[in-house]
């Protein structure tokens, strides 16, 4: 549970400060991201890497996961996620482990617990100290909506949205082929059911195969990646 406190004025014009709490079954219900409790927040590293080589991965299977490295299909889906759901404030080229956890669960229509992943974050970032960066304020912003329905806004406090605009989209698929243009940021099979044993890829899929990549593959100890035995590293 995070706990702090939101000042505003009273009907005297004094300052009070009113007892602000929440958990993650809070942030869960107001942020509606259709995730459960039950859902996973790790998973293998294996399998995520196995989807990087599906989604047209170019870079060394060991290395760094930059966007770039990526189909143009799958560049601004990642783009997206990066944004809105790292806890970082800069170096977005790069994506860490829990976005591809995410991604591969976006991409392979399977659970993950989104919720439980950004909580955790925000209440890493609450015991780091009050100098440090404030993480997702606008989920941050939509906590205190929901349990203060008459704070006054201040409109330079006010993060705004901007939706997407014609050029970057054009950037992005530049030189790219017709098919994989219509394919950018959308759902082929709203019905498409995630491969069984935690695998990136259904049966007799005749599309190219990973395997030669992946012999390469050094895992990693990480905080939200498991071993194939399904034990956090």
């Amino acid at each position: 549970m995070i706990h702090s406190a939101i000042r505003k004025k009273d009907e005297n014009g004094q300052d009070v400060d009113l007892e602000f709490k929440f958990g993650v079954e809070d942030l869960r219900r107001v942020i509606e991201l259709g995730d459960s409790d039950d859902d996973p927040t790790i998973i293998p590293e294996r399998l995520a890497k196995e989807l990087w080589c599906r989604m047209g991965f170019t870079g060394h299977i060991n290395g760094n996961m930059i966007k770039t490295m990526f189909s143009s299909a799958y560049r601004f889906t990642i783009d997206c996620v990066v944004h809105s759901l790292s806890h970082r404030k800069g170096a977005y080229d790069e994506t860490s482990d829990y976005i591809m956890n995410i991604i591969t669960c976006l991409v392979l229509n399977r659970p993950y617990n989104i919720s439980k992943v950004i909580f955790e974050y925000m209440l890493e970032n609450m015991r780091a100290g009050c100098n440090k960066y404030i993480m997702y304020p606008r989920f941050i912003m939509m906590m205190i909506d929901d349990q203060f329905k008459d704070i006054p806004k201040n409109n330079g406090n006010i993060l705004g949205l901007r939706n997407m605009k014609s050029e970057p989209i054009t950037r992005l698929t530049k030189g790219t082929h017709e098919r994989v243009k219509r394919l950018i940021c959308k759902i082929n099979n709203l019905a498409y059911i995630a491969p069984d044993k935690d695998r990136w890829r259904h049966e007799k899929n005749d599309s190219d195969n990973e395997d030669g990549r992946m012999s390469e593959m050094v895992e990693k100890k990480t905080r939200w990646w498991f071993v194939r035995d399904g034990k956090r590293k």
